[in-house]
């Protein structure tokens, strides 16, 4: 059974209202939150591209590429749980697990399961909430994965479309 109903959310997956990118976070994270992330994608065996700037590297081990020295460039992790959705984690901090999704990706129903396995297989991984926050409304939630009730919920109503 679906987390979430397409026709319920499409709402949410629209890149005219919501923006394209939206910010998916995990908050209240350690450095070993963030390790645990690098290797349930190992573990998963999902694609992945770990780079700073335009070079390419070896996945590394979070404390490393968390404790980078002020003011040098901001790495990411390019994954793709599925062949055609890709999320982007960015190490801005330790406290934040940061990634974008891109909506165009996500569209109908099939498409918005893999992204909510997506999520419940972070959220499981960590045991904390993984929040889904429009590219122009940062901070105020649409959905997210809720480790209650281990399922992806809607936290806000859907608009009228």
């Amino acid at each position: 059974m679906a987390d979430l109903l397409w026709d319920d959310v499409r709402c949410f997956f629209d890149p005219d209202l919501m923006g394209s990118l939206p910010d998916v976070r995990v908050p209240d994270c350690s450095v070993e939150d963030w390790q645990a992330v690098l290797d349930l994608v190992e573990a998963r065996g999902w694609k992945h591209q770990f780079s700073e700037g335009e070079t390419v590297l070896p996945m590394p081990r979070a404390e490393s590429v968390l404790s980078r020295p002020a003011g040098a460039e901001c790495p990411n992790l390019r994954v793709w749980p599925d062949a055609e959705m890709l999320a982007i984690f960015r190490f801005f901090d330790h406290e934040v697990i940061d990634f974008d999704v891109d909506l165009r990706e996500l569209q109908g129903q099939e498409r918005l399961d893999v992204f909510c396995g997506f999520l419940r297989e972070i959220g499981r991984c960590l045991g904390k909430p993984v929040l889904m926050d429009p590219e122009t409304d940062y901070g105020h939630p649409v959905l997210a994965f809720d480790v209650e009730s281990d399922r992806v919920v809607l936290l806000a109503e859907p608009l009228i479309m």
